[in-house]
């Protein structure tokens, strides 16, 4: 169920929301603070260069004029290595091993870098000057204030020859910084501004990866946030916020509480009037204060019973109800001229979690149970940030149905929550693992308010967004109870609207308790029998696991074409696992032996990448479809993870080239919000129905085919399914002198015929038997392998192929139409979209279905959207392969 604002959701629309009818709605301020101050961007005009090459001071770099001959040009955000890439000092460190090749990058392969020292001779070893000359006008002599949204790890500021703070003030990745700088810039000529970025030691609490990539050679130093300059009047306001509170179980009446903080900018008093507006909802507070007085000004529904919302528009998450948002607009005026301004967006909605009588932690929205089905989110290895891929991304995270991210540290901007916000898909953000993060003991005092300082800044911006979830005070360990009470306390103070855990784990935390949730793996190759077959003690299908998958996902032929030279294509070298994990995770070992027994032994890079994405596809439906069966009693899975830093074999639902693959399609099937799926421990046919309403006289039937595609089994059953709800239909029975693979078919239609869902299954008779004593955290080896190397016997076959092609406003269609007119099984069948015959692959793309088998006689119709300036003025060309049938290619038709 689509509804709200996301109604005609496409690629297209997200990538220009501006233009679509359902994303027509004002964004809120580019400003962290919600300020909508006059801005200027401070994003372009840098060079930056190692404090090794430089002898000037900061007081010299940051007069106006100042040559910077030699230097490299940047732009902002960025890091520095991120920067010498893009202007061709490094080559493509995404390439092959590349990365080795730059300076500093010689530390040990499959170590995790954050917890190593910078290699001797490391030029990154020493800080690195970032500076720029801006001009402003007038208008900023009054109350003018210097943003820094983000700086990896600490900084000294310059500006116009004066410091403005050194390195002991600007410490810690996640904090934002506003520096008053009245009487501190030029309102004729140039200004400039000088930054010496310090890089992150060991003991730092900065932007770490650990296992699921390397670390660039810098460790993400530099400016990795928004620079920009904000003004005001006398009087400034900064992080709007509205909570809204609800009379559950009715939704019937909401109350909202509104704060902003507001400050005197001046050295006297100041006195005026707080208007508020929410959509036609006025309200005014008249304010005074003292001089340098800053204040949190709070209205609440016992004071303004406007604030008391009868039959109120809720927010909520993607398949349970509408993304309604409300604007919020707040100003401050003194003798009726307006002195600041400021804007924001929020959702009316309540979220509270509980734990079960099984202990499992189990979220509500607005007092309905949801099933947390998502995955975990990493930024690109050198923080480089593009709207229009993170757009691209988040279209492909509802396409696939996921209703959550988590985001563990590496807080993205702002724009990414407002797109969430509108998307309907939750957040879980929290403080990362396996770093300084996670070393209590060894903290500092410094350490500590770095931490706090570090909470407040991020609270301060997530907080209004409805589509936030909880925040994790920690990942793989909850903080002792001095940290704990420290970062609630902070929670406390700014009104943290949502719920708190103290950790991903299931340890419970010395000050809060238990968390409800787990982290018991498995994250290496697993069989899809494993998630229903777990006792309870595993990473099954129960309780909620906060991050957990079924191991690596080799790329599609295409992406490792792009990713390695041509000469290591074949067969596995150093380049492919240079491409894997870290530590445990440095190899593909039990993933190939897994795919080479359950498919036969891989002959090449192309028959190797292709079985990646069955096994791939079977593994990721699977676990999705177990807790899906199991709800309540499982009640949230993170798939770890959603996407890649940097071009991998491992843990992603589609490539770091956009490239979705069997893991997004297999992933697509399983998380239809009405959806008809195999039990592989009870043999069980269940309806799953993700919607709030009852599923009237559905009609479930399935089908069991040898491997000469020869019926063996049929059954079809009218039945009533439950709303928000998993329920078994029938079972299907085991079948005698069955062939070894052989397949199942499964579809649902509504009392009309019309199709909800369908499904296909390869199986065997050969059963996968683990060995559950021999589990560790991350892998349950498996004693013998499902057997479908009968897949290899399936003849070839010929599909009949047309296709049309045509433009809606800036999104391109096109349908293929497939007939397959043989006796026989066309299996994985797989599609994709060039830009004319030969050219480059049409990416990113919202494909309707992919790696779908087409039964004898039958025909299907699958849609594909995507962005027609990616056509770069060619026509499209439909490229078709799979398992089994003769590869060809159609250029489509214009549609009438």
């Amino acid at each position: 169920m689509t509804s709200g604002k996301t109604i005609g959701f496409s690629l297209v629309c997200l990538l220009m929301a501006a233009a679509c009818s359902w994303g027509a709605v004002p964004m809120i301020a580019a400003s962290d603070t919600g300020s909508a101050s006059t801005r200027l961007d401070l994003a372009d005009g840098w060079a930056i260069q190692s404090s090794a090459n430089v002898e000037a001071s900061g007081a010299e770099l940051s007069q106006p004029g100042f040559s910077t001959a030699g230097w490299h040009p940047a732009t902002v955000p960025s890091t520095v290595v991120a920067a010498l890439v893009a202007d061709g000092t490094y080559p493509d460190p995404y390439f092959g091993m590349n990365l080795r090749s730059l300076p500093g990058a010689d530390y040990p392969i499959g170590k995790i870098f954050s917890k190593l020292p910078m290699p001797e001779g490391s030029p990154f070893r020493s800080s690195w000057w970032f500076r720029t000359e801006f001009a402003t006008s007038g208008a900023f002599s009054e109350a003018p204030v210097l943003h820094f949204d983000g700086i990896n790890y600490r900084a000294e500021i310059w500006l116009n020859g004066e410091r403005l703070a050194d390195p002991g003030e600007i410490a810690g990745a996640y904090r934002t910084y506003e520096l008053d700088v009245t009487g501190r810039l030029r309102s004729e000529g140039l200004n400039a501004l000088a930054v010496e970025v310090f890089p992150p030691q060991v003991d730092d609490l900065a932007i770490t990866w650990v296992d699921w990539n390397p670390m660039a050679p810098d460790k993400a130093m530099g400016i990795w946030r928004d620079v920009y300059l904000t003004h005001s009047g006398p009087v400034s306001l900064r992080h709007p916020h509205v909570v809204s509170d609800l009379d559950l179980p009715g939704l019937d009446v909401a109350r909202l509480t509104m704060s902003v903080e507001v400050r005197n900018t001046t050295d006297r008093p100041a006195s005026g009037m707080l208007k508020a507006r929410i959509d036609s909802l006025r309200m005014s507070e008249p304010v005074s204060l003292q001089p340098g007085e800053e204040r949190t000004v709070v209205l609440t529904p016992e004071r303004y019973p406007q604030l008391v919302v009868r039959r109120p528009e809720l927010w909520w998450p993607i398949h349970m109800g509408p993304q309604n948002l409300h604007n919020l607009e707040l100003s401050f005026e003194i003798d009726g001229v307006a002195s600041d301004r400021v804007h924001s967006r929020f959702g009316i909605r309540k979220i509270t979690s509980e734990l079960t009588a099984e202990g499992h932690r189990l979220f509500r929205v607005n007092g309905r149970p949801v099933l947390v089905r998502g995955a975990g989110w990493t930024p690109d290895m050198m923080l480089r940030f593009s709207p229009e891929r993170m757009a691209s991304e988040l279209a492909y995270v509802r396409d696939m149905g996921l209703n959550t991210i988590r985001l563990e540290g590496k807080m993205e901007p702002e724009s990414f929550f407002e797109l969430t916000d509108e998307l309907g898909i939750l957040v879980m953000a929290g403080w990362v693992c396996c770093s300084h993060w996670e070393r209590w003991d060894n903290w500092s005092d410094e350490d500590y308010g770095i931490a706090m300082e570090s909470l407040r800044s991020q609270i301060r911006r997530l907080r209004q967004h409805p589509s936030l979830l909880v925040w994790l005070n920690a990942s793989d360990m909850p903080p002792p109870a001095k940290v704990e009470k420290g970062y609630l306390e902070v929670l406390d103070e700014l009104r943290w609207p949502n719920p708190v855990l103290s950790s991903a784990s299931a340890k419970p935390a010395e000050y809060s308790g238990p968390s409800g949730v787990k982290m018991n793996g498995p994250y290496e190759w697993i069989p899809p029998s494993y998630w229903l077959s777990d006792d309870g003690k595993h990473g099954g299908a129960w309780g909620f696991a906060t991050e957990v998958g079924p191991g690596p996902v080799v790329p599609p032929l295409e992406s490792l074409r792009e990713m390695l030279p041509e000469s290591s294509l074949w067969p596995i070298d150093e380049q492919w696992l240079f491409h894997a994990g870290s530590g445990r995770f440095d190899n593909l070992d039990i993933f190939t032996e897994a795919l080479t027994a359950r498919y036969g032994t891989p002959t090449d890079a192309p028959d190797y990448a292709f079985k990646a994405q069955l096994l791939a596809y079977d593994g990721l439906r699977a676990m999705f479809e177990a807790y899906a069966r199991n709800k309540y009693t499982a009640t949230g899975v993170i798939q770890w993870m959603l996407n890649d830093a940097w071009p991998s074999m491992i843990w992603h639902l589609y490539d770091v080239y956009l490239r979705p693959g069997g893991a997004y399609f297999g992933a697509k099937k399983a998380l239809e919000p009405i959806h008809v799926q195999y039990s592989y421990d009870d043999r069980s046919v269940v309806i799953v129905n993700g919607f709030n309403r009852i599923l009237d006289e559905v009609n479930v039937s399935a089908q069991i085919y040898d491997l000469e595609m020869r019926q063996r089994f049929s059954k079809q059953l009218a039945v009533n399914v439950p709303e928000d709800s998993a329920s078994r239909a029938f079972v299907v029975p085991e079948i005698d002198d069955l062939s070894t693979t052989y397949f199942l078919q499964l579809t649902l239609e509504d009392s009309g015929g019309a199709l909800l869902s369908r499904n296909f299954y390869a199986l065997s008779t050969q059963t996968d038997v683990l060995d559950w004593n021999a589990s560790t955290y991350y892998h349950t080896p498996v004693k013998t392998h499902g057997d479908l190397t009968g897949l290899v016997t399936l003849p070839t076959v010929e599909l009949t192929m047309s296709a049309t092609h045509e433009i809606q406003g800036n999104e391109g269609v096109t349908v293929v139409n497939l007939e397959n007119p043989t006796e026989h099984l066309a299996f994985a069948v797989h599609l994709r979209l060039t830009a004319g015959e030969g050219g480059s692959e049409i990416l990113p793309i919202l494909w309707q279905d992919n790696y779908f088998p087409l039964l004898p006689g039958e025909s299907r119709q699958i849609e594909a959207r995507y962005d027609r300036s990616n056509l770069a003025g060619q026509r499209p060309t439909v490229v078709l392969d799979g398992w089994n049938m003769i590869s060809a290619t159609q250029h489509p038709a214009l549609a009438p």
